[in-house]
Parts: structure tokens; C-alpha cells; sequence
């Protein structure tokens, strides 16, 4: 952390977030100010890493010179998505191997780069947040936050501060969802039969709510929970955190959310 002053910390919001749930860039705000960081959000665009996993490198590339560009500057970038995070900080300097002129580059925003409970905890130093939420919950580890940058305790230390919450883990935990980005799309019998896996071990643990670091395995979790009946709040764990859950669930219409 830098020595002086409070850090500059680039939000990199995330296109699932912007577009499907920007309650979850309002509250990885409000954790990171309260940690003590001043936050800008700069004119950013995607990751690069739908393109990436289909083997469009150019346009990945095109994509990953934006993101360097646009977060030039700051002490820190972060992100409330494994996902993203790690797509910036363990695959860009791949993407760039052969290239002496943006490979330092890359390399500088990946090792600045981290998911949002990660920061909180390995690198402000938070053991605890100020917010509520009453009940029993279970927590998915997101395949890229768990394997590419080591999110696992960070999440649940901080869980374990909310006042009144009871965190019940489910067999299997860091079992992929079927996600996958475009894995979802491409082999979508095969998604489907992970994520019924999964849903099985979500209900087997009585909990009314499901928490998770990535807005792409909660949308796909949530979509499976629906379809099969399920009557189980889906959060993405910032809002939690962040004493923010005013908004419904993922995927529940307005009058089923929390009062």
C-alpha cells in the first residue's frame, strides 16, 4: 500500500455487472471506501477474455490495450469478479509473451490487479465489515478466483464478521458450476449436468441464500435454481458484505426480495 495519502484504487466494474447487476459495483465502492481508498471508475471496456477463450487473440489483444490504457496510473486495480481478475493478471502477460513493448506493461497492471475480497484481506488488512444479514447462507468458489488467484479464505473471513449471518458449506464447494464462460455456450448439455450437481448441494444445505465472487456463475446458478422451483435468494457476496441488499436476488422479480 502506498506509504502516504489513501490509495487510488481503478474499479474495473465488469460487463456482467454494468450491464446486469450494477448494485455489485455500488457496493465493492462502498467496501473500498470504507477500507480507506479513494476509488475512481475510468472509461473502461471488457477484459478481453470471451475473445480470448474462443481464440480471437486480435481481438483480445485490441481489447487488453484498452484496459492497460485506461487503468494507467492508479495504485491498484480491482475487480469484484475472480473472473476478470485473473484474466487481467495471469493471462494478459501470456498474451503479450512475444510482444518486448506491451509484455512490461502487461505484466506492471497484472501484478497491481485483484479481485475485491483478496484486496480487502491480503492487502488492506480487513478482518471485518460493519453490515447485517440475518440467516444461513452458502458459498460457491468461483473456478478463477479459487485456481488463478487463491480466493477462498478471504471471502469467508469476512462473511464471518456479519452480524446475525451462518455460513453452512456445501459438499463440494469448489466444484465449477458449469459456467464457463463460453463453455456454457459450446457444450451446453455438459454445462447442464454441472450445474444440476451443483444445485443439488446448494439445496442439501438448507440455506435460503447462495453467495458467490462472480456475477457469471450466480446468473448461471440462479437460472438453474429458477428452472428447477428452488426458492433460494442468489447475492453476489459484495452486496452482503456491503450491508446492501435492498435490491431482489438475482433473478427474483421485486416482490420476492428480502424485506
Amino acid at each position: 500500500m502506498p506509504s502516504t495519502g489513501k490509495p487510488r484504487v481503478g474499479l474495473f466494474v465488469t460487463c456482467l455487472v454494468d450491464l446486469m447487476r450494477p448494485s455489485v459495483g455500488f457496493a465493492a465502492v462502498k467496501l473500498l471506501e470504507e477500507a480507506g481508498c479513494r476509488v475512481e471508475v475510468p472509461v473502461q471496456t471488457c477484459c478481453g477474455q470471451p475473445a480470448y477463450n474462443s481464440g480471437d487473440r486480435g481481438t483480445t489483444r485490441d481489447l487488453a490495450e484498452a484496459v492497460i490504457e485506461a487503468f494507467r496510473g492508479f495504485d491498484y486495480v480491482v475487480a469484484p469478479s475472480g473472473s476478470c481478475a485473473g484474466m487481467i493478471r495471469t493471462h494478459y502477460p501470456e498474451l503479450f509473451a512475444d510482444d518486448p513493448n506491451w509484455l512490461p506493461r502487461a505484466r506492471e497492471l497484472g501484478a497491481r490487479t485483484y479481485e475485491l475480497t483478496s484486496f480487502l484481506v491480503d492487502v488492506l488488512g480487513v478482518t471485518a465489515v460493519k453490515a447485517r444479514f440475518p440467516g444461513q447462507v452458502t458459498y460457491h468458489d468461483s473456478c478463477s478466483g479459487l485456481r488463478e488467484l487463491g480466493v477462498k479464505a478471504q471471502p469467508r473471513r469476512l462473511l464471518a464478521s456479519v452480524e446475525g449471518l451462518e455460513l453452512v458449506e456445501m459438499d463440494d464447494s469448489d466444484v465449477c458450476c458449469g459456467f464457463g464462460g463460453t463453455f456454457a455456450v459450446k457444450y451446453g448439455d455438459i454445462s447442464n449436468a454441472i450445474v444440476s450437481e451443483k444445485t443439488k448441494n446448494i439445496a442439501a444445505t438448507g440455506a435460503p441464500t447462495l453467495l458467490a465472487g462472480d456475477l457469471g456463475c450466480l446468473l448461471n446458478m440462479a437460472g438453474k435454481l429458477s428452472r428447477e422451483g428452488r426458492a433460494i435468494e442468489v447475492r453476489h457476496v459484495a452486496e452482503v458484505l456491503a450491508g446492501m441488499t435492498d435490491e431482489p436476488a438475482i433473478g427474483m422479480p421485486k416482490d420476492r426480495s428480502r424485506p
